[in-house]
């Protein structure tokens, strides 16, 4: 099963990309998990899960007692000893939430207040997604900034594909090369990309002139349904046929080359 993390400069369509992957692989018949860890936690109105069941769900981030009981330490503290290893393998099935062949596991983000990231909610955060991207036999998608500080070295080393959405200026391919050479310090050796919001063939062009070193899995055009699914908290999958045409060539391209083996090895 395809481990797949979706990232980018904030605004350039990650969190519709991630959801029309989601929705494609299920529809493949996969069993997919959604993880939500971009802050602006938008991913279950994408996959097309109605707002009053979005907001009855606690990121985990936030579940204090449930910090509490498998690290030791309380939340917000900086307890000398806690657990670097908490059981972590039930929460996904516990607090996902199901749509659409979908299931969506919303993280949270950790304020560190300055303090760094050795605290009981980073640590348990971040075994969850080593689990996930490790041990779970589903097709991970996960929503995440421009950042990789969830993800430790062996957990970022085991993911299948890191895919950097951008669009067509400089500021969404300066932020492409950052996580690219972040991703590279963790040990990712391919970054893959995806243009969107593009307009024409100079558009896909100016991507690909200026991000030599990726490999572009390929374009989606600017779309005004796409647009529209999120005005209406929808999901584009059900609004929007051809981003998911788009999206589904995208697909075809990556099993591609995970079917050749050049998945990881790539640099």
């Amino acid at each position: 099963m395809l481990k797949l993390a979706i990232s980018g400069k904030g605004g350039v369509g990650k969190t519709p990309l991630s959801s029309l992957l989601a929705r494609i692989y299920a529809s493949k018949g996969h069993n997919v998990l959604a993880i939500d860890a971009n802050p602006d936690a938008n991913f279950g109105a994408a996959l097309g899960i109605p707002w009053e069941d979005i907001e009855k769900i606690t990121p985990i981030a936030e579940m204090n007692a449930l910090i509490e009981e498998r690290t030791g330490a309380k939340p917000g503290t900086s307890a000398p000893f806690f657990k670097l290893n908490p059981k972590v393998d039930d929460i996904p099935d516990r607090f996902s939430i199901e749509k659409n062949g979908v299931k969506l596991l919303m993280m949270g983000t950790v304020d560190t207040g300055g303090a760094g990231c050795i605290c009981p909610e980073s640590t348990l955060l971040k075994a969850l997604l080593s689990h996930l991207i490790l041990r779970r036999e589903d097709t991970v998608i996960l929503d995440m900034d421009a950042g990789v500080e969830h993800l430790a070295r062996g957990t970022v080393r085991a993911v299948d594909a890191f895919i950097v959405v951008v669009e067509p200026g400089q500021r969404s391919v300066q932020t492409a090369k950052s996580v690219k050479k972040l991703a590279a310090d963790l040990g990712v050796k391919t970054t893959y990309v995806v243009g969107n919001k593009v307009n024409g063939p100079e558009d896909e062009e100016f991507v690909r002139k200026n991000l030599p070193d990726f490999e572009v899995l390929g374009f989606i055009s600017a779309d005004p349904l796409v647009r529209e699914a999120d005005f209406k908290g929808m999901s584009p999958y059900d609004t929007a046929p051809n981003a998911v045409a788009e999206v589904t060539k995208i697909v075809n391209r990556l099993e591609e080359i995970q079917g050749a083996g050049n998945g990881k090895e790539n640099s």
